[in-house]
């Protein structure tokens, strides 16, 4: 018999690895070797009751922090993995053993919840290189709660690499993820996101499972540096149109190019990836200072850790995405998004997130909840610093604290506080990068929502980013009916185009080209880039970069290829642009209208087979979020039928 021993009965449990006693008594003093991960727990005069389990198990449970009373609740209140997990007889020995030869020991399975890790690392989409070391520390936080974790890979969207734009493959990006949560025996999930397209593609898909579900952004980029000055994203496009002007040659080019990324991340300026984080850390759907922190720093590892322990507080406590993301939580995200001036990308990704979760948001409210709210953010491409400085600076919940009076502070977020509880307290270090209300950076800010003939549904544009003196503007349309006929005429010496002129570029919207690419900010004509001019008034159907800039009106609904308007607009016609009006006008009679769009055939030639065929038949109009129409909604968590 060993020494402390009330029985000599062996474990009798046929999962258990060891031999001990299934009754003892441990001394004080006594070392207790855990199984899994070789840690000592120590236990001072502890009788442990006869258990079908292993007296192993108490000690792994006390060194993890998961007591038996916390256990048996959680046994109580059946979670959701125990339909795989908890099962008996063939489908049980399916759903547990071919788990268990990763090492994985029995006791992971007793009722304990489950989380996922969904990871969007990939080579080919290097804002997200450093996930998987990221999802490490995930695991760590989950394991310290007393959960377990299973990390899981979904399709990644790469901004830089994919053709012919990753806003293409968006909403399939998010039904493999919808559809890899439903599936798996799953109780929560983190969300690890970065590149653009990662962030919303994973809440849409969470969103229509409905879980507890955390996002754990991967964090900004370091500042570039190209010849003792500060660089990032922006400036690509401020290179390329040097280089097209004849004022930077290839050399030059390559060696900004060197100096651009510098690290681990996703864009180091408040472009669509940083904005993307900023909405998630405004909707609640991560811990206080997500957004911000920079990759490479350790702070950016510790809050995975916390956020790993946080999702199995929030699966205990049955906190679950549509619990977070109420009407007053999109607001809010508008508000702090006209704050930091933050991508025009913004508007169809949040649109398209409501529509899952049944949230009735419409692209006026981007106009009417912007309004009142200045830009605090100093940030390129609005303005002149990067996401470092910002998080130096304080980060988003210095923003947040400043727009708490105008917020609805009172709503509950993933840690289960209020928006007023996360960040009532927050510090401001540096108010030349966040400036407060009284003083704000510019007044000019968020995004406005144009109307009229030329866009009956709605246009964007983003003032801050743009040249005050074009906010008001008439001129003639120079038209390029698609971007192959922009490419073939932009540099002609002799197309008819001066800096009054207005650049009209068609077909690229959802269907038209397909996927809606980021080339709404064309770069302009040599001829007029030789005089200086660096902004001219662009219009179209497709999208910008979040780290480009300009006088620059974007999803423009309905879209040339879907019956718009912008289709028959012909090179001379006048267009009028009044932003305070909120005006984007075609000064062409109605008559004339109808009579272009009855001789005119908009309709965009399907692709064959295929994904992209079934995108380019349900898509939705840009003013709808450019979901598929049978994806709206959820269809939650439930899996009643078992595979074998």
């Amino acid at each position: 018999m060993l020494r402390g021993t009330r029985s000599g009965k062996r474990c009798s449990s046929p999962t258990s690895i060891c031999n001990s006693p299934t009754s003892v008594y441990i001394p004080k003093r006594t070392k207790h070797q855990n199984h899994k991960t070789g840690r000592i727990a120590q236990v001072t005069n502890q009788a442990l009751p006869r258990r079908d389990a292993c007296p192993h198990r108490d000690a792994y449970d006390i060194a993890k922090g998961l007591n038996h009373k916390t256990t048996q609740k959680m046994k109580k209140n059946k979670l959701r993995s125990q339909g795989w997990f908890g099962k008996k007889g063939k489908d049980g020995i399916i759903y547990r053993s071919w788990l268990k030869k990763s090492g994985i020991p029995a006791h992971e399975f007793d009722g304990r919840p489950v989380i996922g890790i969904c990871n969007t690392w990939s080579e080919l989409t290097p804002c997200n290189s450093h996930f998987r070391e990221l999802a490490e520390h995930v695991k760590r936080g989950v394991y310290e709660a007393g959960g377990f974790p299973l990390e899981f890979p979904v399709m990644s969207l790469g901004e830089t690499q994919m053709k012919p734009t990753a806003m293409l493959f968006r909403n399939l990006a998010s039904m493999d993820v919808e559809e890899s949560i439903r599936a798996n025996p799953i109780d929560g999930v983190v969300l690890l996101c970065g590149c653009d397209k990662t962030t919303p593609s994973l809440v849409m898909g969470a969103a229509s499972v409905d879980l507890p579900s955390i996002v754990v952004s991967g964090g900004p980029m370091l500042t570039g540096h190209y010849r003792g000055k500060k660089i990032s994203t922006s400036d690509v496009w401020r290179f390329s149109e040097a280089s097209r002007a004849g004022e930077m040659d290839e050399h030059e080019m390559q060696i900004a190019e060197a100096g651009i990324c510098r690290s681990d991340g996703h864009c180091a300026v408040m472009g669509t990836a940083s904005t993307m984080a900023c909405m998630v850390e405004a909707l609640g759907l991560s811990l206080p200072g997500n957004a911000a922190i920079p990759a490479p720093d350790a702070a950016r590892k510790v809050l995975a850790h916390l956020s790993g322990s946080e999702i199995v507080k929030m699966v205990k406590a049955d906190r679950k995405l549509s619990d977070v993301l109420t009407r007053q939580a999109f607001e809010n995200s508008i508000m702090v998004n006209a704050a930091i001036g933050g991508s025009t990308n913004f508007v169809i990704h949040l649109l398209a997130i409501a529509g899952r979760v049944g949230v009735d948001l419409t692209i006026d409210d981007f106009d009417q909840f912007s309004q009142g709210i200045p830009l605090l953010a100093n940030l390129q491409p609005s303005g002149a610093h990067f996401m470092e400085d910002f998080y130096y600076a304080g980060g988003l919940p210095a923003v947040i604290r400043a727009l708490l009076p105008k917020l609805h502070r009172d709503i509950i977020t993933v840690n289960g506080k209020t928006m007023e509880e996360n960040f009532s307290s927050a510090p401001c270090y540096d108010e030349e990068v966040i400036a407060p209300m009284d003083q704000p950076f510019n007044e000019l800010s968020g995004v406005v929502i144009l109307k009229g003939n030329l866009t009956e549904n709605g246009a964007v544009l983003k003032p801050s980013a743009a040249t005050p003196g074009l906010l008001k503007h008439t001129g003639k349309a120079v038209v390029f009916e698609d971007i192959d006929d922009y490419k073939a005429k932009i540099n002609d010496p002799d197309l008819e185009i001066d800096e009054h002129s207005i650049m009209v570029l068609k077909n690229v919207g959802p269907r038209g080209y397909p996927g809606m690419p980021e080339v709404g900010n064309m770069g302009l004509p040599p001829k007029v880039l030789a005089k200086g001019v660096k902004d001219m008034v662009r219009i179209s159907d497709g999208r910008m970069s979040g780290t480009g800039f300009g006088t620059v009106v974007l999803h423009v609904s309905p879209e040339a290829a879907d019956g718009g308007t912008l289709g028959i607009v012909e090179t001379g016609d006048e267009i009028i642009l009044d932003v305070e009006q909120r005006r984007l006008q075609l000064n062409v009679s109605e008559e004339e209208i109808s009579r272009r769009k009855r001789e005119k055939e908009n309709e965009a030639p399907l692709a064959d087979r295929g994904y992209v065929q079934l995108y380019q038949k349900t898509v939705q109009g840009a003013h709808l979020g450019a979901d598929l129409d049978f994806l709206r909604g959820g269809s939650g968590s439930e899996v009643t039928k078992d595979s074998h």
